[in-house]
């Protein structure tokens, strides 16, 4: 096993990689440090899951259950950039894409109806929605801005949006029927298996068996009324027409790849109400699920002019709606995947609360965020900006973030363990020994779901807590809300083991609404705190806070320290990935920012050194943080337009600061005496590699697929200087 592995994944990320690993293997091996690979990208895992329909020479491995068992181990030394989390109309696009390039895997049946139809439909749910994190993070999350990167933002603020209190964008969530209002939560005494039955007038049906959990775990749950949720996206149009607003619907339809595509499908099918009530079963018949985005059901009715009809009138009645590509007509509702609420709620706020309409203006926004156990910690930052005024990236504070996530928890839903009820009655989660532990009285169409969070990372995390807010010695916060079922059953771990620790006076607890004006009164002042949060916040507010505080996510620190010892470093966030590869293929100028893979990159090797006693590994991570400086102090980033220095140039830029730190430091002469003249043929070169890379750019360009792309021809695109190459190798 290689000591460090980088993984490759999909998109923006594993483009830049074909121009930047060359650089980390040239250099980590010098250091006597080899860097692997371990493909966990959307293509890589739907060849891996079907070798039966494969060749010999086709078959893929199974890189992420190898990786699964790796990070159970001390010797793990994961660098893990962003992957798809696929929804379904990204797992049917993958899919096609093989079966062209002579790929003979089966299609993804929509209405699986035949054992087998069912048996594929199966193994292809196991890759839909965040299906790589959670067999990765076998620890908690230290998310942070590093400080050259903090240091740099404030010196140079990004632009932000006006806010004035005359805005009418506001958030609106559900009064009652959601996730939030209906969840129940116990923690176990003992070992226990569990499972979940549907009992109807008709009799039992089991919809999991075999449950395991072991004692001291907290487990949830809710469930969400599909007639309250109808009622109230229902009102939510309406009132969007009425304010003169853009409907816009948030999301987290790739992590809980469940629940949110069908409160997805609930929206499309709320927006065009009256075309569903007089074609319904026309569009049945043509295929349409309103889970899989009015993009689909577009592409499905398209040929018959009565039903497009229809939609054109029901369109022109209804409020505009917040769009994903206005010129192109892609609107908030075509793929569930496209508006995600971590990144389109903060670039919104960031952008004064307004969001792009159908006209190519911006404007004002209802944001329907429809389950209430997170909405008001947007509700909550709208309405600071309103009284308050933009924040001064130059003058803010930092939020960092703590974040339960390991072994699985809080998988809030996602399969197996969320289920679309197929009739009225009563969901029970039955213990082994007949104990009832959780019920709901439940209609046909509710989503009910349930979560977990064991006992050992819970206590890891509320430690991790400790260790960090000791390094900083800021305000620390548990955002957690003693009136939800969930948050409460943390609480009783959280304060014992503070104060056992004594250290209880350093830390608050406070709910997320509360929790979020504290915060955001904090980075105000120029001071910094710490939120202490379960998966799904983490989530939410490493992407929040950053994007105010930097104008993006992909820059952040992101430490995952493994619970058996081995570290998992992520590079970033990839919600924009999509718009990178399609600027790329059209006019060869990649501006993704490869900062949060410098950041990692560095962590990673002094992580090595410490797990195993690598000096020069220590030597190269300190050099690596010197480039990232380098980086930034002579405005090295990418530019977002074509003819100027994209992601190709940043690289050869901290490949030469890289460089020139290990030549100039005095820590290894070895070293020094070996990058001497690498740093001297990067400088000499400056000319002629900048020329080869600015000349690459403008053509069109065939990377050979999207999901599957042609490795020569990546590299041919991503690697355009001969010059830099004859160095590199």
């Amino acid at each position: 096993m290689s000591d460090i592995i980088y993984t490759k994944v999909d998109e923006a990320p594993e483009l830049a990689s074909a121009s930047f690993l060359p650089i980390i293997q040239k250099f980590a091996a010098a250091a006597g440090v080899s860097v692997g690979t371990k493909d966990i990208s959307l293509a890589a895992r739907i060849l891996s899951t079907f070798p039966e329909h494969l060749t010999e020479a086709q078959r893929h491995s199974d890189d992420l259950a190898e990786l699964g068992r790796l990070v159970k181990t001390p010797d793990a030394n994961v660098i893990k950039l962003p992957n798809i989390s696929a929804s379904v109309p990204q797992l049917v696009a993958a899919v096609k894409e093989l079966q062209s390039q002579g790929f003979a895997l089966p299609d993804y049946p929509d209405a699986p109806e035949t054992d087998a139809d069912k048996a594929i439909r199966a193994k292809y749910d196991t890759i839909k929605g965040s299906a790589v994190n959670p067999v990765l993070r076998e620890g908690n999350s230290d998310r942070r801005a590093a400080k050259a990167v903090k240091s740099f933002a404030q010196s140079n603020p990004h632009r932000m949006g006006e806010w004035t209190s005359e805005s009418k964008t506001h958030v609106s969530a559900m009064s009652g029927g959601d996730f939030f209002s209906n969840e129940v939560s116990a923690t176990l005494a003992k070992d226990a298996t569990a499972k979940i039955v549907l009992v109807t007038e008709d009799g039992e049906t089991v919809l999991k068996d075999g449950v395991s959990y072991p004692a001291g775990t907290v487990v949830d749950a809710t469930f969400m009324s599909a007639s309250a949720l109808q009622s109230f996206l229902a009102d939510e149009i309406e009132k969007t027409k009425a304010e003169g607003t853009l409907f816009s619907l948030h999301m987290k339809a790739t992590m809980m790849k469940v629940s949110d595509p069908i409160i997805f499908g609930h929206a499309v099918k709320a927006f065009l109400a009256p075309v569903f009530e007089t074609h319904g079963d026309a569009m049945l018949a043509l295929g349409v699920n309103p889970n899989s985005g009015l993009g689909d059901l577009l592409a499905r009715v398209e040929g018959n002019a009565a039903i497009m009809a229809d939609i054109d009138a029901c369109m022109a009645e209804r409020p505009p709606m917040y769009m994903v590509v206005s010129d192109k007509g892609i609107t908030n509702l075509h793929v569930s995947s496209d508006v995600i609420i971590d990144a389109s709620m903060p670039a919104l706020i960031r952008a004064g609360g307004k969001g792009w309409g159908p006209d190519g203006k911006e404007s004002d926004a209802n944001c329907v965020i429809p389950d209430n156990s997170y909405a008001p910690v947007y509700d909550e930052t709208v309405k600071f900006f309103k009284e308050n005024g933009k924040l001064n990236p130059a003058t803010a504070g930092t939020v960092q973030n703590v974040g339960l996530m390991a072994q699985k928890a809080e998988e809030y839903g996602s399969h197996p363990t969320t289920f679309e009820v197929p009739s009225a009655g009563t969901v029970k989660m039955i213990m082994e020994d007949g104990t009832v532990l959780h019920e709901h009285a439940v209609e046909a169409g509710d989503i009910w779901r349930s979560a977990s969070a064991r006992q050992a990372p819970i206590e890891d995390w509320v430690n991790l807590a400790i260790s960090r807010q000791k390094a900083e010695g800021c305000r620390a916060i548990f955002w957690l809300d003693a009136e939800r079922a969930h948050d409460a059953e943390l609480i009783a771990y959280v304060k014992p083991i503070l104060e056992a620790k004594g250290v209880a006076e350093k830390f608050e607890i406070m709910a997320p609404r509360e929790a979020t004006r504290a915060s955001l009164e904090t980075i105000t002042e120029g001071k910094n705190t710490i939120a202490i949060t379960g998966n799904v916040l983490r989530d939410y507010l490493t992407d929040l806070f950053p994007i105010l505080e930097l104008a993006t996510s992909a820059k952040m620190l992101s430490i995952v320290k493994l619970m058996n010892g081995g570290g998992l470093f992520e590079t970033g966030a990839g919600g924009s990935a999509p718009k990178h590869v399609q600027q790329l293929t059209e006019e060869n100028h990649l501006r993704w920012d490869s900062l949060g893979e410098f950041c990692a990159l560095g962590e990673s090797l002094t992580f090595l050194a410490d797990a195993k006693g690598n000096e020069k590994a220590r030597v190269l991570g300190q050099a690596v943080d010197a480039a990232t400086q380098g980086i930034l102090d002579n405005g090295r980033s990418p530019s977002r337009k074509v003819g100027e220095p994209d992601n190709r140039d940043s690289h050869y830029w901290f490949a030469r600061y890289w460089a020139e730190a290990l030549a100039t430091q005095n820590s290894d002469a070895e070293l020094a005496e070996h990058f001497a003249p690498i740093a001297k043929a990067l400088g000499a070169g400056e000319a002629q590699i900048l020329s080869e890379l600015a000349a690459a750019q403008g053509p069109a360009v065939d990377l050979g697929g999207y999901y599957h792309g042609d490795a020569a021809k990546t590299a041919a695109v991503m690697r355009p200087s001969k010059t830099l190459n004859d160095i590199i190798g």
